[in-house]
């Protein structure tokens, strides 16, 4: 959450040429309103049910650069649909960079906490091996743009996944 995956998914399917697809947006383009009133109205399960659904649609289309949400990994057979369709990039983030990245926005229902640093410290926990287990590339994301965050991911892409220059 805040690692720059849709903002850099977004670059990234333009610099290769690729359809961008993001989860969370199809989720709300699906259902006409905002995650977080999922999340008010049918909890967390209800919109991972969600997610698992849109996560099994989208990985079997070819030419795209998938954003996912955050939590996406917690369930194993988006893992295990991720990792077989694809190749899984992993944004990695800092809980207190991330808590940097997203301390004003109100519109993400988990980080709606007393203390959201805690909050991004025991999701990292909880999500940091998921994502590695599934994950070709591993990118640190720090503080760096979008750019400059592509700008490494490129040729690390281009490395171990044979893409075009």
């Amino acid at each position: 959450m805040g690692a720059g995956k849709t903002t850099a998914g977004r670059h990234l399917a333009a610099e290769l040429a690729k359809t961008f697809h993001d989860t969370d947006h199809e989720i709300e383009r699906r259902t006409g309103v905002r995650i977080s009133l999922i999340f008010d109205i049918e909890g967390e399960a209800g919109f991972r049910a969600r997610e698992k659904q849109v996560v099994d649609q989208l990985t079997q289309l070819a030419n795209v650069v998938l954003a996912t949400g955050g939590g996406v990994v917690l369930d194993p057979d988006n893992r295990r649909h991720l990792a077989e369709r694809g190749v899984v990039v992993y944004l990695h983030g800092q809980p207190k960079d991330l808590w940097y990245r997203t301390r004003h926005d109100k519109m993400r229902p988990l980080l709606q906490d007393t203390d959201p640093l805690e909050k991004l410290r025991s999701l990292y926990l909880q999500r940091d091996a998921l994502y590695r287990e599934i994950a070709d590339v591993v990118i640190d994301t720090g503080r760096q743009s979008a750019r400059a965050l592509l700008h490494h991911l490129l040729p690390q892409l281009r490395e171990r996944c044979t893409l075009s220059a």
